[in-house]
């Protein structure tokens, strides 16, 4: 027997993704928010600085706009400022894409920038369900 869909219906569809895609969200560890950010991504051995912004932001990383990113694989410090707030930590480029942005996980961080991080999670987390 077939499904029988009305006007204004909404359905899940499958469907099948690159390889590619599939491993990236597969990776992820915890839920992305919507987070707007200031941020500056900075690959320390050659002292190449990008600014840019997040867009969206989990405790294992951050999302953020920018035209010209840097490869995926490159390691990097990431600082981000919001308010009065300030977060830094060492990072990878786990996802790129020219005139798009860039995925970047966490991996370093000290105990001040994950207090804050925590802090922004909270508050993401909060606005996103008054949201829904």
């Amino acid at each position: 027997m077939g499904v029988v869909l009305r006007k204004g219906d909404v359905r899940p569809i499958a469907f099948v993704q690159p390889e590619e895609d599939v491993d990236f969200k597969e990776r992820r560890r915890g839920p992305r928010y919507p987070f707007i950010a200031s941020a500056e991504l900075i690959e320390q051995r050659a002292d190449v600085r990008i600014a840019s912004r997040v867009s969206e932001l989990s405790m294992n990383g951050c999302y953020l706009d920018m035209m010209n990113p840097f490869p995926q694989g490159t390691l990097v410090l990431v600082k981000i400022s919001a308010g009065e707030e300030f977060f830094q930590c060492k990072g990878k480029i786990v996802y790129s894409q020219m005139n798009m942005g860039a995925g970047v996980g966490f991996m370093e961080m000290d105990n001040a920038s994950q207090t804050i991080l925590d802090r922004w999670m909270d508050g993401a987390e909060k606005e996103a369900l008054k949201n829904a």
